[in-house]
């Protein structure tokens, strides 16, 4: 078995185990004995466990006031329609901050203040882990927490300027390595010779297993002018690639347009940001204004995105209807409707893949239910809740999966993804390996839009 096969086995098994075990990996437990250090010391100590203890007892008292201050704001909402409540009713809360919660959260800090070795921790940093291990115990993939500087950064993303090598990275899930969806034209990326699908093993030497989507992303961008090293594991490689990628200022153009032969016009959504929605409305004039006679529309590799940019290009696009529901864990449906004023009225194809998630289920699974147009390419992704950032007052916030989002025939792809109307594997062995780059898929939504003719 090749060594890409070996590791691809490999990760998949590791997918089945616990966090915790994932965490033990390079675990050692430490077997000296540290009260053996001397009595010349003990000075010293008696000093430093002091200390310890008076910011131990600071601390318990900080995360008391959050719990009491919690408390006090959930009776005082719950005592706005009226009626009293007694101290006990005030104290008997349902919540994880309660007296055992507390002591063995000090005690968990004791024992590493004493005892870790590899190199000293802040309390912002052991906060910060616990606020992440909440978000983790959640089991979800998608739902995180970020710090002030990584919302920062995530929400300079969505504007489309970013330093970085120009690639688009998702997470694969059969492998739990972050994979690259799609790159964009002319950027270090491309020149490079990084590839949709290749799987990053290790960015500069560390190791991308386990990470979230935000955390490996944030290894790869890096100031302009720098340099990063991928190390790539590539189908149809014997061994690792390894690629060295110079960081430049990337402004992502997320809409591609062009007019084909016999007046058929490509656009190409690679994901959907805020700048996505006047992007695709100007390629889709453009393509109006040059006597378009057939779109086809390219939602391969396009990860996903802003809800309001998909329901907003969908409206340039169907007819008068549902385009996509969402249902809460309370029940609560929330409707995103077209009023059909601006329907496309050419024949419509509509190219997906393995990549084309999220966002761009939404699209192709509405056009696809009212009949609007033909998919083709391969099963898509299958990603079918939604997540809302929800930030906090200190700058940080935390990402929640907060529903279940449905196509207008009432059809939840999630873990299923949306099957083409015409099946087309890519034939990525003549694409890369041709100069002029032969798209066997893009040729078959040409074929499948003449026939519509």
């Amino acid at each position: 078995m090749s060594r890409q096969g070996v590791w691809k086995e490999r990760c998949i098994a590791a997918a089945n185990m616990s966090n915790m075990e994932n965490n033990k990996n390079e675990f050692r437990e430490n077997s000296a004995n540290n009260e053996n250090s001397g009595v010349s010391s003990g000075g010293k100590r008696g000093l430093f466990t002091s200390g310890v203890i008076a910011g131990m007892a600071v601390a318990f008292l900080i995360l008391c006031a959050v719990w009491l201050g919690t408390r006090a704001a959930e009776v005082l909402r719950a005592g706005q329609g009226g009626g009293s409540f007694s101290l006990e009713e005030f104290l008997a809360g349902d919540t994880l901050l309660g007296e055992e919660t507390l002591t063995k959260l000090k005690t968990i800090e004791d024992t590493v203040e004493k005892y870790f070795y590899l190199s000293e921790v802040t309390d912002e940093e052991l906060a910060e882990g616990m606020y992440r291990g909440m978000l983790e115990a959640l089991d979800d993939p998608y739902s995180e927490y970020y710090s002030a500087e990584e919302l920062s950064a995530l929400m300079e993303q969505t504007q489309g300027v970013y330093y970085g090598v120009g690639a688009y990275v998702s997470l694969d899930p059969e492998t739990s390595l972050p994979k690259i969806s799609g790159v964009i034209e002319g950027t270090p990326a491309q020149e490079a010779g990084l590839r949709a699908n290749d799987l990053i093993y290790e960015v500069d030497g560390a190791s991308t297993y386990g990470l979230t989507l935000e955390e490996a992303v944030a290894l790869i961008k890096g100031e302009e002018g720098t340099q990063v090293n991928l190390t790539i594991i590539r189908e149809g490689e014997s061994d690792y690639v390894e690629l060295s990628v110079t960081r430049s200022r990337v402004e992502a153009p997320t809409v591609e347009f062009e007019m084909l032969d016999e007046e058929m016009a490509y656009i190409q959504i690679v994901e959907f940001d805020d700048v996505t929605i006047d992007q695709f409305a100007e390629a889709l004039a453009l393509a109006k204004g040059s006597g378009m006679k057939g779109l086809i529309l390219d939602l391969r590799a396009n990860p996903g995105g802003s809800l309001n940019a998909v329901v907003e290009i969908a409206r340039m696009l169907l007819p008068e209807g549902l385009i996509v529901y969402t249902e809460n864990k309370y029940g609560e449906r929330e409707e995103y409707t077209c009023d059909g004023t601006r329907q496309l009225d050419v024949p419509l194809v509509v190219l997906v893949d393995m990549n084309s998630a999220s966002a761009a289920e939404i699209l192709a699974g509405a056009i696809k239910d009212y009949g609007i147009g033909t998919l083709v390419g391969t099963t898509t992704f299958g990603k079918g809740i939604v997540q809302q950032i929800i930030p906090f007052t200190d700058g940080s916030a935390v990402k929640l999966t907060i529903s279940s989002y449905f196509t207008p025939n009432g059809n939840n792809i999630h873990e299923i993804g949306i099957e083409p109307d015409v099946v087309c594997e890519f034939d990525g062995e003549t694409y890369y390996s041709t100069e002029e780059h032969y798209d066997n898929q893009l040729e078959k939504a040409k074929e499948v839009l003449r026939q519509s003719w």
